[in-house]
């Protein structure tokens, strides 16, 4: 944790913690309760305590999976792709190749 020092009006230096934390906003917890940057997903979320805890983590959990399958349908479509690439390639070769012996 960073801390800023600032001088206020009164000439007393105060300290401003700074959290760089990129899973933190500020507001609290994920699934601790209502209000506290964990509300607003369903009864057992806005309850707070060891079960909205649980309930958010499986969330964030559900919503990594989903971001690793995207990811690998995403390599598979450009592996595809590059295969019809050269599948072209091979194609215009050929296609050149009789043209040159036509010529």
């Amino acid at each position: 944790m960073n801390k800023l020092i600032t001088k206020n009006s009164k000439y007393f230096y105060s300290s401003i913690n700074m959290n760089f934390n990129r899973y933190s906003s500020g507001l609290g917890d994920l699934g601790s309760g209502a209000g506290k940057g964990g509300g607003g997903g369903g009864s057992i979320r806005e309850a707070g305590g060891a079960m909205g805890k649980r309930e958010a983590a499986k969330e964030e959990e559900y919503f990594y999976h989903q971001r690793i399958d995207q990811l690998h349908k995403l390599k598979q479509e450009v592996e595809f792709r590059k295969q019809e690439i050269d599948r072209h390639i091979e194609e215009i070769k050929k296609a050149k190749a009789e043209l040159d012996k036509e010529a």
